[in-house]
């Protein structure tokens, strides 16, 4: 779909301004999470937001490389700093609406969500290799589960949201703890081998 999108893209919109659109996307999960206070079917908007971030944040990269345009640097630093914003507009926008939850557990996703970027970034710095996802599930994935909790509330209500919040936080985090320690072991035998070489 995406390269069918691109020569469709509109010669004013720029790749730059692609990734820029994250900002508008971010900024409309918080207004239709605090208007879901009050009519829980605005979930449905955020949601549409999450598609349209997927859908811009797909299209920058290829629109820069097909004009030729593209920022390298300047995209790679925005896009992912972008992400982080994102990603905690969402979890904002889900301490607004899920007022029964206790804030400490949306803090606990976004220091979650800060890990896994920040071992992402390290990782890449140390050995050169980006990888953006962690056990077949990356940026893509997470956007359709944000979209079906979003269903779920809509459709189920928010009780299940705060019986299964503690078992999700656990297995984040014991997956970043396998993923650091795995990383820590790689970095490890790098290390060796380049001192045994001298």
């Amino acid at each position: 779909m995406v390269d069918w999108l691109v020569p469709k893209v509109p010669r004013g919109l720029e790749t730059y301004h692609l990734t820029m659109l994250t900002v508008v996307w971010s900024i409309g999960i918080v207004i239709a999470s605090i208007l879901a206070r009050e009519n829980i079917h605005w979930l449905w908007l955020v949601s549409a937001f999450i598609a349209l971030q997927y859908l811009s944040d797909a299209l920058d990269g290829a629109v820069g490389r097909f004009r030729d345009t593209g920022l390298v640097k300047w995209g790679f630093y925005m896009d992912h700093f972008l992400d982080y914003m994102f990603l905690a507009s969402i979890i904002v926008g889900y301490g607004l609406v899920l007022q029964d939850i206790p804030w400490y557990w949306f803090m606990s996703m976004l220091v979650l969500g800060g890990a896994f970027m920040t071992k992402m970034f390290l990782s890449f710095a140390a050995t050169n290799e980006f990888q953006i996802s962690a056990l077949g599930i990356g940026p893509t994935e997470m956007r359709l589960f944000f979209i079906l909790v979003n269903a779920g509330i809509v459709l189920l209500g928010t009780a299940w949201v705060q019986i299964s919040l503690p078992f999700v936080l656990a297995a984040l985090t014991t997956v970043l703890v396998g993923l650091v320690f795995k990383t820590s072991k790689q970095l490890w035998r790098l290390d060796m081998e380049h001192k045994a070489a001298r």
